[in-house]
């Protein structure tokens, strides 16, 4: 199976270049209601996922940061508790179920490790339920 198939391109993900503050990271989360989103870097490379936990406990652990002077802190300040792990776009679907297990989606890079975009979970279970419920009517 050609994971290609699952593939969100890169030009319909929302993402943000690590080298934005906080405060563009809130606003674009909130204007999409994601709870995370990938990070790359300036020459298109994925970095990291940023998840709205890595933005609540930057602002609790930090004298002094509040809502109105996010836009002076970069993300590259921020302690980052999940990466999710991204894949070659010649994985096998097996690699991407099983990253799906942890991640809420899975990035794909392609040889030179430049994000071309991402599988979302829901994908990846609505093509394992279709193949189980296809068994079950044999």
């Amino acid at each position: 199976m050609n994971i290609a198939f699952f593939l969100i391109p890169k030009s319909e993900v929302v993402y943000l270049p690590a080298s934005a503050t906080i405060r563009q990271a809130l606003e674009k989360m909130e204007y999409h209601r994601y709870s995370a989103l990938p990070l790359l870097d300036e020459k298109g490379r994925y970095v990291a996922t940023l998840t709205e936990g890595d933005l609540l406990w930057k602002l609790k652990n930090t004298p002094n940061l509040n809502f109105e002077n996010t836009h002076k802190m970069s993300l590259s300040e921020i302690d980052m508790h999940r990466k999710n792990e991204p894949v070659q776009i010649t994985a096998r679907m097996d690699e991407i179920i099983d990253r799906a297990m942890e991640q809420n989606f899975v990035p794909v890079i392609d040889d030179q490790g430049i994000f071309i975009g991402m599988i979302r979970r829901r994908e990846i279970i609505e093509y394992c339920a279709k193949h189980l419920f296809q068994q079950d009517l044999k």
